[in-house]
């Protein structure tokens, strides 16, 4: 038992160790609330409803419609940019960052 425990946090580590930064590139920015019904439609999810809906979490939608949630950096850059923009829907951004446990641990994030 000692000896699996042992493995699995080596096999952790490396793993861990091995995680890349990645880019995800003309994504769908929204909360968590809106992914699911707003799936189909994206671009259709407007400003306003993310930045009432941000408190439960905000992320992205890749193109096979995997919602990322974005980690405390990502949600206070997100947050930003939407009360920046002037777009009133079609929040698609680009993000720089690293895809840790089902969070993307965010480094960059701009509105397209």
């Amino acid at each position: 038992m000692k000896s699996i425990l042992v493995a699995l946090v080596i096999l952790g580590l490396a793993v861990s160790m091995f995680a890349a930064v990645g880019t995800w590139k003309n994504v769908t920015l929204i909360d968590a609330m809106c992914a699911v019904k707003m799936k189909d439609n994206p671009d259709a999810h407007t400003t306003a409803c993310a930045l009432s809906c941000a408190d439960s979490g905000l992320g992205i939608l890749t193109a096979d419609g995997t919602f990322l949630k974005l980690d405390e950096t990502g949600q206070q850059l997100a947050v930003a940019a939407l009360k920046a923009t002037k777009k009133k829907d079609h929040l698609r951004a680009t993000v720089t960052g690293e895809l840790v446990n089902d969070v993307l641990q965010v480094q960059s994030l701009h509105l397209d």
